[in-house]
């Protein structure tokens, strides 16, 4: 396991003149690269930075500063695009929504690829299974007629009936948090489900019937063993497990 070291720069400075409490942390990151060896290895990093800053910053001033190799994925960095969904000291979190300060910085810090999905490199992970299964539930308004000539209106209640479920940000979260999707690959996993959950049940929609009976197959919604694992990792707060257990009550009474 190696340790590399990080230089006093400026910015240190000028955070220490500031008086900004900084601290020294050892982030511990779960590193493969295929191309170089069949094996994932631990590596080790120390930095000195302000404990308020997220975990992302710290994953950049690694790339940035200590080792341009480190591989991960990054967009919005405010907790809306998905990208940086990773295991942070063994659960699935956005390093762009973890602040230091919150994951126990007196210890090392671990950092890993989520897990049931196949790793590329570093914390990169294959993500053409996760949206195949969500491109499966028909995610999009389906009706049947001819183009409608005014807004196709809904009520106020209709929209709260699946508010919760168009939260969704496709993180990959709670899909990488399901055991049954660890130990099952064509599980749908618990984001697909959410997606037709919200459709199935948003009034202007007329393919429920379809979705449900996609969800319908053995490796539907049934798969579910209601863990809340899902649940407890969604960055966003969605009730994931009460989504699921909603899909399964339509398949049953066909009411939704």
């Amino acid at each position: 396991m190696s340790t590399p070291t990080v230089e006093h720069s400026a910015a240190l400075d000028a955070a220490e003149a500031g008086g900004i409490q900084l601290i020294t942390v050892t982030f511990r990151i779960r590193r493969f690269n295929p191309e170089e060896h069949p094996d994932p290895v631990w590596v080790d990093y120390q930095l000195t930075l302000d404990p308020k800053e997220r975990v992302l910053d710290a994953l950049n001033k690694i790339k940035w500063e200590q080792d341009g190799t480190l591989t991960y994925r990054r967009s919005c960095a405010h907790g809306i695009c998905g990208s940086d969904a990773m295991r942070i000291n063994g659960r699935n979190r956005l390093a762009c929504k973890t602040l230091i300060k919150d994951v126990n910085p007196e210890k090392p810090i671990t950092i890993e690829a989520i897990k049931g999905l196949t790793v590329l490199k570093d914390l990169v992970v294959d993500m053409d299974p996760f949206f195949q299964a969500y491109k499966d539930v028909m995610p999009f308004l389906i009706t049947k007629g001819n183009e409608p000539t005014r807004e196709r209106l809904q009520s106020a209640e209709d929209r709260e009936r699946f508010d919760d479920t168009t939260k969704c940000i496709l993180c990959a979260a709670c899909t990488s948090s399901c055991p049954v999707f660890w130990n099952d690959g064509q599980y749908f996993g618990p984001a697909a489900i959410v997606n037709a959950h919200r459709f199935i049940f948003d009034s202007r929609d007329e393919g429920a019937e379809q979705r449900l009976e996609i969800l319908n197959d053995r490796e539907g919604v049934w798969r579910c063993r209601t863990t809340f694992n899902c649940s407890e990792a969604c960055p966003r707060g969605i009730e994931v497990t009460k989504a699921i257990q909603e899909v399964k009550r339509a398949l049953v009474t066909r009411r939704f």
